[in-house]
């Protein structure tokens, strides 16, 4: 990342998450276009981890890398079912030294997790591979990997496929966003709303009746 810095081809971009879940902050996909549009042909996005809810990415690039570490409780972390199903390419960095040992047995457990599970596309089985960045060892292949799974899916047709299913996930999600938005700043339904939130704490209303009763306002005030 240091080498990197310094080069004048790259720009890196630290963005906080924000506290929005799903790994990426907010506005990633814009922040992927406009990166795109500033003459940038190769867009890198990390999350901030790989639990099993942090796999939002997936849904605004086109091959999604877990990079894992074996030894220190990441390679167990990373067997969860949501990011095995989601990954298009499984890379364990940190083969080195005395941890070679541990990374070889991740390894075998990866591959063996990845044959019990449906594969994520048809023409592409994910793969797993090992690396070493402080020995720039294995990187390359890991580029190669990933350039072989990107001209596969290109040739079939499932790559444009994909960024359009992408397209509508984020119409989608930002429909939802933009809904919520406008509702809380409504003072009506943000009034009835914490009553209700102070209703449920005190245990006066059980969530289940809160709910309803939220739904109901909606139903009278809104959707008439």
């Amino acid at each position: 990342m240091t080498a990197l810095s310094r080069s004048d081809a790259a720009f890196i971009r630290p963005v906080p998450s924000g506290g929005h879940l799903g790994g990426a902050c907010l506005r990633a996909r814009e922040l992927i276009l406009l990166c795109e549009a500033a003459g940038y042909d190769i867009v890198i996005v990390e999350t901030v981890g790989v639990g099993q809810s942090e796999t939002e990415v997936a849904n605004m690039v086109d091959c999604f890398i877990a990079l894992q570490i074996a030894g220190g409780g990441d390679d167990l972390q990373g067997i969860k079912k949501g990011i095995m199903e989601v990954a298009d390419l499984i890379v364990i960095n940190k083969d080195d030294g005395d941890n070679r040992g541990n990374v070889a047995i991740a390894r075998h457990m990866y591959e063996s997790a990845l044959h019990i599970l449906r594969r994520k596309y048809a023409e592409w089985q994910p793969q797993v591979l090992t690396c070493s960045a402080l020995q720039n060892r294995g990187v390359d292949q890991v580029w190669q990997t990933l350039c072989d799974f990107r001209s596969t899916l290109a040739a079939s047709g499932r790559l444009e496929q994909v960024r359009r299913q992408q397209a509508l996930h984020w119409l989608q999600q930002q429909t939802k966003e933009q809904t919520l938005h406008m509702l809380f700043a409504r003072p009506d339904f943000a009034r009835y709303f914490q009553h209700t939130l102070q209703a449920v704490k005190s245990n006066d209303l059980s969530p289940r009746t809160g709910l309803r009763r939220i739904s109901e306002f909606l139903q009278n005030h809104y959707f008439q």
